[in-house]
C-alpha cells in the first residue's frame, strides 16, 4: 500500500511539471473493483463503456489513465470544482482512481460523425496551425497531431464536441482554475467560430 501510494503521488507530481509526460503502459490494477465503482456510480453519466450518455459529461473511453486519475484527485481535493463529482469521489482511494483510469483507458474509441464538413476544415486548420493573427496556438503542439494527448494532457480525439466546446469556454471564463495558464490564454483568444470548429474536428478523430 505505502509503495503504491508513493509511486502514485510521485506520478501526480510529474504530471504537474512543465514538461509533457509521455503516457506509460497501464499498471496492473483491480479491474473488477473499478467496474464495480463504475457501474455503481459513474455509468449513469459517462455511459456503460465510458462513451458518455450526454454532451454535458466527458467521454472517458480511451482517456489516459494518469490524466483521469489526476482529475479525480483534483475533484476530491477541491482543486477542480464540481458538487456532483465531489460527492462521487469522496470515498475513492488513490488505488481506486488509478484503477478507474486504467479501466476507462482500455475501453474502445471511435470518432463521431461529422455534421458540418466545412466547419470541420476550419477546425482542422486551427488545430494544426493555430491563428497567428489572434495569438491562438496550434492545439496539436500539446495534444498531438492525432489528438491523443499524453499522461499530462487529455486525449481529445473522439471526445463529445459539445463537451470540448463547454470546457474551452470554462477556461476562457476562468471557471477551470486547476489547470495551467496556457489554456486560459489560448481559450481567451478563441472566437466562437474557432471554438466550435476545433471541438467538431477533435470529436471526429479516433
Amino acid at each position: 500500500m505505502k509503495g503504491f501510494k508513493s509511486k502514485f503521488l510521485g506520478g501526480l507530481l510529474a504530471l504537474s511539471a512543465s514538461g509533457v509526460v509521455v503516457a506509460a503502459d497501464p499498471p496492473e490494477v483491480d479491474l473488477a473493483r473499478a467496474e464495480d465503482i463504475h457501474m455503481g456510480a459513474c455509468f449513469m453519466c459517462h455511459g456503460a463503456d465510458g462513451e458518455s450518455s450526454t454532451p454535458l459529461y466527458p467521454r472517458l473511453a480511451g482517456q489516459h489513465y494518469q490524466y483521469t486519475a489526476k482529475q479525480l484527485a483534483a475533484f476530491k481535493s477541491g482543486a477542480r470544482k464540481s458538487t456532483t463529482m465531489a460527492g462521487m469521489v469522496a470515498d475513492l482511494t488513490e488505488e481506486d482512481m488509478v484503477a478507474l483510469g486504467v479501466y476507462f483507458e482500455k475501453k474502445p474509441t471511435s470518432g463521431n460523425p461529422v455534421s458540418d464538413p466545412e466547419l470541420l476544415e476550419v477546425g482542422r486548420f486551427i488545430y494544426h496551425r493555430g491563428n497567428e493573427f489572434s495569438g491562438v496556438a496550434a492545439c496539436a503542439t500539446c495534444h498531438g497531431p492525432e489528438g491523443h494527448g499524453s499522461a499530462q494532457l487529455p486525449r481529445l480525439a473522439s471526445q463529445i464536441s459539445r463537451y470540448v466546446e463547454n470546457q474551452l469556454k470554462s477556461f476562457n471564463q476562468r471557471e477551470r482554475t486547476s489547470e495551467n495558464d496556457v489554456m486560459h490564454s489560448i481559450a481567451a483568444n478563441m472566437t466562437e467560430l474557432e471554438i466550435k470548429a476545433v471541438s467538431l474536428y477533435v470529436s471526429s478523430l479516433d
